[in-house]
């Protein structure tokens, strides 16, 4: 089947055609008849299969065979879970609809307001919106959502995974009744499918791939390591194999820091990309990555959806997640479009666990990856990687263990048994050692 047999329109085509496509994936074939006959729809397909299009293009289609009206209200609302993934939705959008007379924008939190009001004033068709900056607007009267006659939800089942069920309620509330609805979801969870049997009426379900399961063109595999080597594998994997961008995953936003930091002692360009970060941070990271200005992007579960990276060839969990699923998400960055890519994962003694629940849920064991002959680590490179990491401070009850040598018993030393004198002013609080903390989760 090619694009000029879904019955899109010349203008349509056009785009398509110069941007390379000729021939629709199995989610798009399927999707796209259906939301042009005007059908609710929920939808799933393993990343990378080019959900996008799928409902981009009917929509487009729909949106242009009715005249625009003067003061151009939204009729078309798309939420999506994250800022990357809203931005690159409404790219497609402009991409595809480049030769057709409709107007797209975003909004989105971490940046100023005010420059989204005045394009919104300005009038638009199509809303990309995350739904806590999308319930910004309206709470300011800035945005009109009574006219919308498509809905989409896009990532339905991480936006769930993020808390936004509570803010989506909240702006279905704001639509009209009658309208055309559509789920797109990279796995269809049991609260998922609650979810689409109170919005969706009557849909058409599309399941291109048997659920929760990795790109076939994508090669997995594991290496097991100690986790104070992780760091000494992974830039040797990435010198000795000349690795030019590769996306690696941290489970928190600390250790993505100070992973890119010490890459970068290492003479590997590398940058991070977390929640912490500004949006402005974040976008100047991910185009870095992107055009090849740094060759190692160190992310956390911010960047496991929604990033459409061209022919990404390397996905290194350098931690595995705890959450299964996220492992499907993560290596979904690579293996795209058709592409081959390569998936490996740093396994310690401490993530048997979260392997195990991983394997299960893929119903497969993940490959052992075999240190080849040119990677191995020798122990002058493992000194030298923990000489430059950096130590946590050790708390005063170590720091007097050092000084004094150690835990020795107390029939070892000189003053065992001797009752200590009490130091002036000193009491209970005062002599108790502060409390110190890791870094927060993602």
């Amino acid at each position: 089947m090619t694009f000029n047999e879904l019955g899109l329109r010349a203008e349509l085509l056009r785009a398509v055609s110069e941007s390379g496509y000729s021939q629709p994936s199995p989610i798009q074939s399927k999707a796209i008849p259906v939301v042009l006959q005007g059908g609710d729809l929920l939808a799933g397909a393993q990343t990378g299969t080019g959900k996008t299009a799928g409902f981009a293009l009917p929509l487009l289609q729909r949106l242009s065979e009715k005249p625009a009206q003067k003061s151009r209200p939204i009729r078309a609302l798309v939420l999506t879970p994250t800022r990357e993934l809203a931005a690159q939705v409404e790219a497609s959008f402009r991409l595809y609809g480049k030769h057709l007379p409709l107007r797209t924008t975003v909004v989105f939190g971490g940046v100023s307001i005010r420059p989204q009001i005045t394009t919104l004033r300005q009038g638009v068709d199509i809303l990309v919106a995350t739904p806590g900056r999308l319930l910004d607007h309206v709470s300011q009267k800035t945005i009109d959502l009574s006219k919308v006659e498509m809905l989409v939800l896009d990532e339905a089942d991480r936006m769930l995974d993020m808390g936004f069920l509570r803010d989506i309620r909240k702006i279905l509330a704001l639509l009209p009744i009658q309208r055309q609805n559509l789920l797109f979801s990279a796995t269809f969870s049991d609260e998922i499918k609650r979810l689409a049997d109170g919005l969706l009426k009557s849909p058409t379900l599309i399941e291109v791939a048997r659920r929760n399961t990795a790109a076939e063109q994508v090669d997995q595999a594991i290496y097991r390591i100690d986790k104070g080597l992780k760091r000494a594998l992974l830039s040797h994997l990435i010198s000795g194999q000349n690795w030019q961008q590769v996306l690696v995953f941290t489970r928190t936003k600390h250790g993505a820091n100070r992973l890119a930091g010490q890459l970068a002692k290492d003479g590997i360009s590398s940058t991070a990309i977390h929640g912490n970060k500004s949006q402005g941070a974040r976008t100047r990271a991910l185009a870095d990555f992107k055009q090849g200005k740094v060759r190692v992007l160190v992310a956390t579960d911010i960047a496991a959806r929604g990033l459409d990276i061209e022919q990404l060839p390397h996905v290194v969990n350098y931690e595995l997640p705890n959450v299964p699923e996220d492992y499907v998400h993560r290596i979904g960055r690579t293996g795209r479009a058709g592409c081959s890519g390569n998936a490996i994962s740093f396994v310690c003694a401490e993530e048997h666990k979260q392997l195990h629940d991983i394997e299960s849920l893929l119903k497969r064991r993940i490959p052992l990856q075999e240190q080849e002959p040119g990677l191995t680590l020798t122990r002058s490179e493992v000194d030298t990687v923990r000489h430059r990491t950096p130590r946590r401070p050790a708390t005063p009850a170590a720091s007097r263990r050092q000084r004094t040598g150690g835990n020795r018993s107390t029939a070892a030393r000189p003053d065992a048994g001797k009752a200590k004198k009490p130091q002036p002013g000193a009491n209970a609080r005062s002599a108790r050692p502060k409390a110190h903390y890791g870094s927060s989760p993602r």
